[in-house]
């Protein structure tokens, strides 16, 4: 059974930096991409970033391009977000996923087969 596992979250005045991290269990690891969602309260479930199953090709919302940086750890099977500059508006409950889907951006949450339970990052302002 996989399983994805989010940690990290928590709360950072703005300009702050966190890194949050996906621990994935069950399966192969190497063969999943891994993205990584928020929602914040009454809005929808935004992407945020990803990375593909071999670690070459990342992808960035247009929100958080040259802010966050995603990265993956096939030993320790764990994808991390670090996250800097942090604004208000990041604030939100942020997700990891995990694809089987080798191709394409990897933006689309209908594509994942694997979530966690969230992670809370709140950005004061």
């Amino acid at each position: 059974q996989v399983q994805v596992v989010e940690s990290g979250g928590g709360l950072v005045q703005a300009g702050g930096s966190l890194t949050l991290s996906c621990a994935y269990s069950g399966g192969t690891f190497s063969e999943y991409g891994v993205g990584w969602f928020r929602q914040a309260p009454g809005l929808e479930r935004e992407f945020v970033s990803a990375i593909n199953w071999s670690g070459l090709r990342t992808f960035y919302g247009d929100s958080v391009k040259d802010r966050f940086t995603i990265s993956r750890d096939d030993a320790k099977r764990t994808v991390d977000l670090q996250m800097n500059g942090l604004k208000p508006e990041d604030t939100a409950v942020y997700y990891c996923a995990a694809t089987p889907r080798t191709y394409g951006g990897h933006v689309d949450p209908q594509e994942y087969d694997y979530w966690g339970q969230g992670t809370q990052v709140t950005v004061s302002s």
